[in-house]
């Protein structure tokens, strides 16, 4: 995975810290922006997406 970008949510209030996301067509990778050399996570896409309606439907009041 190349090419890494932060959360939209990470900025200079936040501390300018957040997870980082690259994508390839069949998988998504993250890591930590404050300390990338303890390396990235990967997992197929089909499995990030249930991730993330899951924290998505969490979130919900």
């Amino acid at each position: 995975m190349d090419t890494w970008r932060k959360s939209s949510y990470s900025g200079p209030g936040d501390g300018n810290e957040c997870v980082e996301i690259a994508t390839t067509p069949t998988r998504v990778g993250i890591r930590d922006s404050k300390d990338r050399a303890l390396g990235s996570l990967s997992f197929p896409v089909e499995a990030f997406a249930c991730f993330l309606e899951a924290v998505r439907v969490h979130d919900r009041p």
